[in-house]
């Protein structure tokens, strides 16, 4: 037997997220029987609410559910994905983070599932997140030629920096996001000082919207770091660009994800395993609650589409959360009971 300080901590993660999606298989029951009163009981539950709008949702939509279908007493508390997810490896709480981009975290999360500390739930995003280098469509269009991350950086007066017309600008990852250092990491690597560009520092999610908006009104050159699912990519068409390079998983671990490398190469960005993450005080009551949060998860578009719907009525996230409920039934009608989904139609 190998020892684990021998395997690969891919080999390790992979094996932890399968023995989770087995877990969620064989423990949940969607749809078969009505729970007991004595299994309903919940109690005292604290959720993360992320600081981006598809897990602000998400936290709403699981403090619904849980409220008026299994009885729970919701706090949701403000998160972000390392602070959120160390707190929960080191002190217990909160006890749930709806929306957990692991590829941000994932040796600690590895060590922290083989200890019980942690447990994985449902895929929150079934088709995962999506991360990377990104174009306006109509850029694209216009300049079929560019594909690649290398192609774009030859065009420096495409993306016009606002510090003058002959500098290009990438837009940075927010400021405080785990997603800032592979970013750092990818204008270092592919050399994009030296083709004449500038990384333009965001100090928040709202700040790159305002940025992509903005190039959007003029149709002016945009690019920078994106992910999937937003609002912003079921308003406005973008294009992921190729980074050239397959995704080495290694290298990612032990460099272009580490504040401490100094030397990075260019590698791809991972597809995002993005899960439900739950502490063990919460994953031991064992009862129709976590079973529901093992269970639930939705598809980009779908996420995609309800943001957009979101912006574009200044809804919050709670009306955001409701207006889901109300008209996409057919989506989560699969992750309760009929007893609960009864609940939940009368709560709305």
């Amino acid at each position: 037997m190998n020892h684990p300080s021998r395997l690969t901590l891919a080999t390790i993660t992979a094996g932890l997220l399968l023995a989770a999606c087995g877990k969620t298989e064989d423990r949940a029951q969607p749809n078969t029987a009505s729970e007991t009163a004595a299994e309903q009981a919940c109690g005292k539950v604290t959720v993360a609410s992320m600081g981006w709008e598809s897990a602000e949702v998400l936290a709403q939509v699981d403090r619904f559910v849980l409220t008026h279908a299994y009885g729970c007493e919701v706090e949701l508390v403000p998160g972000d994905t390392m602070p959120t997810l160390s707190a929960m490896m080191e002190t217990g709480e909160p006890d749930v983070a709806p929306e957990g981009w692991i590829n941000a975290a994932r040796q600690p999360l590895a060590t922290a599932m083989q200890e019980g500390r942690l447990h994985f739930g449902a895929r929150a995003l079934l088709d995962g997140g999506v991360e990377g280098w990104w174009i306006p469509k109509y850029v694209a269009d216009a300049h079929p030629e560019i594909k690649t991350i290398d192609d774009a950086l030859k065009h420096p007066e495409l993306f016009p920096s606002a510090v003058g017309p002959k500098r290009g600008a990438v837009h940075n990852c927010p400021s405080g996001w785990h997603c800032r250092v592979p970013t750092e990491h990818a204008f270092k690597a592919w050399g994009a000082a030296e083709k004449g560009f500038e990384l333009v520092d965001v100090k928040s999610a709202s700040e790159l919207d305002e940025s992509i908006a903005k190039a959007y009104e003029s149709e002016a050159g945009w690019l920078g770091y994106y992910w999937a699912p937003t609002s912003m990519l079921g308003r406005y068409e973008m294009v992921k660009l190729d980074a050239g390079v397959p995704h080495d998983t290694e290298a990612w671990e032990t460099c272009n994800a580490m504040a401490s490398c100094a030397n990075p190469v260019r590698n791809d960005w991972a597809q995002s395993e993005v899960f439900t993450v739950m502490t063990d005080r919460f994953y031991r009551k064992d009862g129709p609650a976590v079973r529901y949060l093992e269970v639930r998860g939705w598809e980009n578009h779908t996420v995609n589409a309800l943001l957009a719907w979101m912006r574009g009525n200044k809804a919050s996230a709670e009306e955001a959360a409701k207006h889901f409920l109300k008209t996409q039934p057919e989506v989560w009608n699969v992750w309760v009971t009929h007893e609960m989904a009864d609940k939940i139609k009368a709560a709305l």
